[in-house]
């Protein structure tokens, strides 16, 4: 259940790494995995240097600290009855970033996400993941 304040883990390659939800979109108390949400972003990814010492990964870096973006919830710590009975649960909270239209802003996903996204038209996301549970 994530909702006002809820702190989560950004898992793409936008370049946010903790972000902060401020509003769950759709009229809901709570969102649940596949729900919309606005958040700001609370900690960057480490910049990497490269060989020459000059950091070229700030181009890479989509977004900053403080921007205010668009996120899809992938991984919920609250457990999620399905409808065959089986019951799912993440160990954290996980989100990925969308833009206004709704294409995810990085290109690679960093962990598993729940299949509920495909029930709810993010297929695109669900086809980035490496696993889907």
């Amino acid at each position: 259940m994530i909702q006002l304040k809820t702190m989560l883990n950004c898992i793409d390659n936008s370049g946010a790494s903790i972000v902060e939800c401020i509003k769950v979109l759709g009229q809901k108390r709570h969102a649940r995995i596949g729900d919309r949400i606005v958040i700001v972003v609370q900690r960057q990814r480490a910049l990497g240097l490269s060989d020459s010492g000059h950091s070229n990964s700030a181009a890479a870096q989509k977004v900053r600290k403080g921007d205010i973006r668009h996120a899809v919830v992938v991984r919920t710590k609250k457990q999620l009855q399905r409808g065959d009975g089986s019951v799912v649960r993440f160990d954290d909270n996980a989100c990925v970033l969308v833009n206004k239209a709704g294409e995810p802003i990085g290109t690679r996903m960093n962990g598993v996400v729940g299949r509920e996204l495909g029930e709810k038209k993010w297929s695109k996301i669900l086809s980035l993941a490496p696993m889907h549970v």
